[in-house]
């Protein structure tokens, strides 16, 4: 399991940090460390450890003589994750248009254009990184590195979202128009048409979000920031 440079403990963190992310591990599930111990042939310790690190993170809560239960999803963190992409990738956009390298702006057309169809889990995976590469590339093109940690860090923590609750519908052909839209402004030198174009996709993403796990919400759903408790797909 362990590879070449990394710490046994780092390994086990981000297998556990994968396995929420991925929905693996579901919102609001208690957490048996000597199953995550036996599950990646490891011994507690390690596993501990991945567990303080990822409460540190807010992907997991700590319960006083109880253990660990997956950080569950609330609509005030999907409002507020939206509000913070929102800020980010619309001056990553505008800056990208500005400043980026014209090379790196080919580069993000090119990967623009790629297909991204998928047709089961780890396909969807797949789909998702590579969403998540298109926008991490924006980022690079602006030559600022706190901005391309926070977009990606953004993403891993929206992936959730993606997991949970949307029905993996082959999105191949919306997901490159919009895509191609975002990369003809940049090439095009136009910062407020990219910054609107971001924007507009964000708002599209972030209802169909909403609705679909307001879809999956028990009854009794109140203001905006109430827990949405999801049942099982």
């Amino acid at each position: 399991m362990r590879r070449l440079g990394e710490s046994l403990a780092g390994q086990v963190y981000e297998a556990i940090r994968n396995e929420i992310i991925t929905c693996r591990l579901r919102p609001g599930q208690q957490i048996a460390q000597p199953q995550l111990a036996e599950r990646h042939q490891t011994g507690t310790t390690p596993v501990r450890e991945a567990l303080q690190r990822l409460a540190q993170e807010g992907l997991v809560q700590p319960i006083p003589r109880f253990g660990y239960l997956v950080t569950e999803i609330t609509l005030s963190d999907v409002t507020g994750m939206y509000e913070l992409r929102s800020i980010l990738e619309s001056a990553a956009a505008r800056l990208a248009a500005l400043r980026g390298p014209q090379e790196q702006l080919d580069n993000i057309m090119v990967l623009a254009d790629s297909p991204y169809p998928f047709t089961d889990g780890e396909g969807y995976s797949r789909f998702l990184a590579h969403n998540k590469h298109f926008h991490r590339s924006v980022a690079v093109a602006t030559g600022n590195q706190k901005l391309v940690e926070a977009i990606a860090r953004l993403f891993d923590e929206m992936t959730r979202f993606y997991h949970l609750r949307l029905d993996p519908s082959d999105s191949d052909e919306e997901m490159r128009a919009e895509h191609r839209a975002l990369a003809d402004a940049l090439r095009e030198r136009d910062p407020d048409n990219a910054e609107r174009i971001v924007l507009g996709q964000i708002a599209r993403s972030q209802r169909r979000v909403r609705d679909a796990l307001l879809s999956g919400a028990d009854d009794g759903i109140g203001a905006l920031g109430q827990m949405v408790r999801l049942r099982p797909s």
